[in-house]
């Protein structure tokens, strides 16, 4: 037997789930069954063969990011699957470098979700860009967390990561992937990356986007179904206009064969541009891991960082917003001569460059002072994707005001970064606790900790996995950084 095929091989009589510890309470007591394996369990279940569900019901097939956040939590029960997770992924990557945002499972019914794939006609309308023949994908991208996801899982097991050749293998793409973004989607000419629809922006319903989503004129009702109805509460949910806004500017997109250009809809978000820089950073060290130098990226990113505060950041509101490069109507460059203009919302986006390592110091405690203030952290159990203060604000509706696992796993690994590690402690804590107690939910009411959306959904039970993994495992080191963690010795727990 080969050293890939013994590093790939677990023993026959193991038990569930990729065999999680002795049972252990989340809060160290003993009985019941543990986070660690209803976790386990949620991602078992999710599971397809190849890559993972967010949901059974709601998703059905593999979406780019969750794909990302779902590799981080399964390397904690197999890093086999969580390489798999990511190559599987970017088997379906563009000709052009864009990892698209859903890939297709051939074997779900066309009614199970919309838009279904034969909406986006990748192989035919996207022809031009390299769209895949052998395998169906939507034509918009989500935020590119993949190189920081790799990184960690490799750091699972680099012995299993080196016999597989796994950074070898996905490095050439994920470094397509960056250059896609920071050359095809630098419409603002500002060099940071723009997103053409709310959706690749991933917080789809945001207030942030009703300004320029006001200019879209939304697709009728008739020619569409929204499937996403059939699985969640209406008031939980984007509304019926702002839906058809969502199928306007994708078939728009569609239409122009995927070509990339500022449409009615571009705009600069710091979360989306914070995770490119996160990932860049990354890919320097996978870069080094490989014995080539990490020192052009490294330097790639603090430029991205210096662009981000540039053209992002609002001092007096204290936190990043998103430039929306369509709102120019006199022509001159914007109210501040950077092309389009700042949009007057607060969303959790403007708090996540809190991940980056080179941030100003005078930025972070800036951002550290708005986390903890009125617009998002008065009587709070989770961070609230939207300003509590704002007109919008609603605790249950999708991404205007509730709370997600995701944001908050990036906002603890950001204080951590800064070396806040009491609030980095508790809002884990807080992630965990509220995951678990939730069943695990999409998303929760930011105050109560109910659930809102689907439950069972794996980017909640894998990042809370993550979380209780780095507090409970006998050799986690309380100082790590969001790139560099040290390697656990333990048996390997690969599935075969």
């Amino acid at each position: 037997m080969d050293r890939t095929a013994q590093l790939a091989t677990h023993a026959l009589d193991r038990g569930i789930a990729y065999d999680p510890p002795p049972a252990r309470a989340a809060d160290g007591a003993s009985g019941g069954r543990s986070l660690h394996v209803r976790a386990a369990q949620v991602l078992d279940d999710n599971w397809t063969g190849s890559s993972t569900v967010p949901s059974r019901s709601l998703y059905p097939h593999q979406w780019s990011w969750d794909s990302a956040f779902i590799a981080i939590g399964l390397r904690h029960l197999s890093p086999l699957r969580a390489q798999t997770e990511l190559e599987t992924l970017l088997a379906a990557q563009w000709g052009d470098g864009r990892i698209p945002h859903i890939v297709f499972n051939p074997s779900v019914p066309l009614d199970a979700y919309f838009p279904s794939p034969d909406f986006w006609r990748s192989s035919t309308a996207g022809r031009a860009a390299g769209a895949p023949r052998t395998v169906q994908t939507s034509g918009i991208v989500q935020p590119p967390v993949h190189a920081l996801a790799a990184w960690l899982v490799h750091l699972a097991d680099p012995g299993l990561s080196r016999a597989r050749g796994f950074l070898s293998g996905v490095y050439p793409q994920l470094a397509a992937w960056h250059r896609y973004l920071l050359h095809r989607r630098d419409l603002g000419g500002g060099g940071l990356a723009s997103v053409v629809h709310p959706w690749e922006q991933g917080m789809d319903n945001s207030p942030c986007w009703d300004a320029p989503l006001a200019r879209v004129v939304p697709a009728p009702a008739r020619s569409f179904r929204r499937a996403d109805l059939d699985h969640g509460a209406a008031e939980d949910r984007p509304t019926d206009l702002d839906y058809g806004r969502y199928v306007r500017l994708a078939a728009d997109y569609r239409d122009a064969g995927y070509a990339d250009r500022a449409r009615d809809f571009a705009v600069e978000d710091p979360a989306f541009n914070a995770l490119l820089i996160a990932s860049e950073h990354a890919l320097a060290r996978i870069a080094r891991e490989l014995g080539a130098p990490g020192t052009a990226r490294h330097a790639r990113a603090q430029r991205l960082t210096a662009a981000l505060v540039e053209r992002l950041w609002d001092p007096e509101r204290e936190m990043f917003l998103c430039r929306d490069l369509r709102d120019d109507a006199d022509g001159t460059g914007g109210a501040d001569g950077k092309g389009g203009a700042l949009i007057p919302e607060r969303g959790v986006s403007g708090l996540v460059p809190l991940l980056l390592p080179t941030l100003p110091r005078e930025i972070v405690a800036a951002l550290v002072r708005t986390l903890d203030g009125p617009h998002f952290g008065t009587g709070t159990r989770l961070v609230p994707s939207y300003d509590l203060l704002g007109e919008a604000f609603d605790p249950h509706r999708y991404w205007r005001g509730p709370a997600w696992s995701n944001t908050g796993w990036l906002l603890e690994r950001g204080l951590r970064e800064h070396g806040e590690r009491e609030r980095a402690d508790a809002l884990g804590e807080a992630v965990v606790r509220t995951a678990e107690a939730s069943g695990f939910a999409e998303y929760v009411d930011p105050f109560t900790g109910e659930a809102c959306g689907a439950t069972g959904f794996s980017w909640t039970a894998a990042l809370a996995l993550d979380l209780h993994h780095q507090r409970h495992a006998p050799h986690a080191a309380p100082h790590a950084g969001p790139y560099d963690e040290p390697h656990n010795d333990r048996q390997n727990l690969d599935k075969s």
